[in-house]
């Protein structure tokens, strides 16, 4: 499904936010105009807004990849898997492909740093992740297949998963190679979904 219907594509929408993600690792996300991001890529200021609503989003734009991830989880499920189960398996698919999303990307460095070192990127990331349990829960409860309640999964499962990513993120920051966080990301995701396990079926 594309990612946007903005004036020029997902293949313009995806060329803006690499150029755009150039520059904020060069000289820092609050130092970058959205009009000089514009201009780099050729494109008017108008044009970048149609694609992204906000600057923040010029950078942390896999929300509308990180949503359809969850919707997929839950509706596209294999019969016989229950939503935890599924859920869990998507991440450790991206474990495994090292998606950026997994926060184990060759490029996770200079994104989770970008990212620190910018209140405006925390703040935002801080509402996608709203923006995702809403996702998760709407999925679940239309649905119907989870005996239980689907706000307190949502919000459980974001936070976990958010949880995990930044527990990485502080290690990659510190210089730890991305590949050699796989194995501990990957147990600490298994206890995750143990606990949300055993937690939701009390």
């Amino acid at each position: 499904m594309p990612r946007t219907t903005a004036r020029g594509g997902p293949e313009t929408r995806a060329r803006i936010a690499a150029i755009a993600s150039g520059l904020f690792h060069e000289r820092g996300f609050d130092a970058v105009t959205v009009a000089e991001v514009a201009r780099a890529a050729g494109v008017s200021s108008v044009t970048v807004f149609n694609h992204f609503p906000r600057k923040e989003d010029l950078f942390l734009d896999r929300s509308l990849d990180a949503a359809e991830l969850l919707r997929a989880a839950v509706r596209s499920r294999p019969a016989g898997t229950d939503v935890l189960a599924a859920l869990h398996a998507v991440a450790l698919r991206l474990v495994d492909e090292r998606h950026p999303l997994s926060g184990l990307d060759d490029r996770s460095g200079p994104f989770f740093r970008t990212v620190a070192e910018s209140s405006a990127l925390v703040a935002r990331a801080r509402e996608i992740g709203a923006e995702l349990q809403r996702t998760l829960e709407d999925a679940v409860r239309d649905d119907g297949g989870f005996d239980g309640d689907p706000t307190l999964l949502a919000a459980l499962v974001v936070a976990g998963y958010a949880t995990v990513l930044v527990v990485t993120a502080r290690q990659v920051i510190a210089g730890t190679p991305a590949d050699a966080l796989v194995d501990d990301h990957r147990a600490r995701l298994g206890r995750l979904f143990d606990a949300l396990r055993d937690g939701l079926a009390r």
